[in-house]
């Protein structure tokens, strides 16, 4: 059941299958149907909701506000529903939370566990994504929390900051006997991606950065980093906590005598005129 109109309900399934042929067929009706929905909705907000890209159905920055609108509606829907129902098909919500692979696994989803067992209605998916898109993904309402460096909130976005992650440099322990400033003359870094500045931030800050290789190598995810940083491919950073096992298992070592370079990050999401109960609880678990 849905309290929502046919036009908005097919606007936000071609939001999240990304064409008109994909929601017709998860709305069981024709793609005429859909688009006939679509434009409907158009001509009655004066406004275009979609644009057309090799990549399917992309949101317009006016598309992208009323999935917001609509993300918050089905919210509030879904409590309204179980009050009246008491029916758990029909009440289930779903909320997606995107985040980087270390505090996601140390911390996120361990802390979102028992607001998962207080709400048995709440489906949680946690999309852990080490790339720099997640304040897109936030915007398209494709997830409704997000882990984000501070710089990247938005204005009409809410946030909290988190505690810290905790980043140390790191090396295979085959280079144990190796100077340090040794290794970062001559050894390659290794990070995600050619966006991702972590490394270098943790070598400005402690003044190193003028004396180190720029050139690098790339994986965008942590587990296969530390595989790379295992082999001796190279050096890098990873959080305190995600290192730990494999410094403890002699794998890796901690280089410049163990210093920390504190990344702060933040909790945000939409602004919602009256947050449900889990979504609060959520944050409050979180942050």
């Amino acid at each position: 059941m849905s309290l929502l109109s046919p036009q908005l309900e097919a606007f936000i399934t071609v939001a999240q299958q990304k064409t008109v042929h994909g929601a017709a067929e998860s709305l069981h009706v024709t793609q005429t149907a859909v688009t006939q929905r679509i434009r409907s909705l158009e001509s009655k907000l004066k406004t275009t909701l979609f644009i057309r890209t090799r990549r399917g159905m992309v949101l317009s920055p006016e598309g992208e506000a009323l999935l917001q609108y609509c993300t918050a509606v089905r919210e509030l829907e879904g409590e309204a529903l179980a009050k009246i129902t008491g029916a758990a098909v029909d009440s289930t919500i779903r909320v997606a939370i995107t985040g980087p692979t270390s505090i996601m696994s140390s911390r996120i989803i361990p802390q979102c566990l028992p607001v998962i067992k207080k709400f048995p209605n709440l489906l949680v998916n946690f999309e852990i994504n080490d790339l720099e898109d997640r304040t897109r993904l936030l915007r398209s309402g494709e997830c409704q929390l997000a882990i984000l460096q501070q710089e990247n909130v938005m204005p009409e976005m809410e946030h909290k900051i988190l505690r810290p992650e905790r980043y140390v440099l790191v090396c295979t322990a085959a280079w144990k006997k190796r100077k340090f400033r040794e290794i970062i003359q001559s050894e390659r870094i290794i990070d995600y991606d050619p966006a991702d500045q972590m490394t270098f931030n943790y070598l400005k800050h402690f003044g190193l950065f003028d004396f180190a290789r720029h050139d690098r190598h790339y994986v965008n995810r942590t587990d296969a980093l530390a595989q790379m940083l295992m082999s001796g491919c190279g050096y890098g950073v990873l959080t305190a906590e995600f290192s730990k096992p494999y410094i403890e298992q002699h794998k890796l070592i901690v280089l410049n005598a163990g210093k920390i370079f504190e990344n702060i990050l933040v909790l945000a999401w939409f602004t919602r005129p009256e947050p449900p109960k889990y979504f609060a609880a959520l944050i409050q678990a979180i942050s």
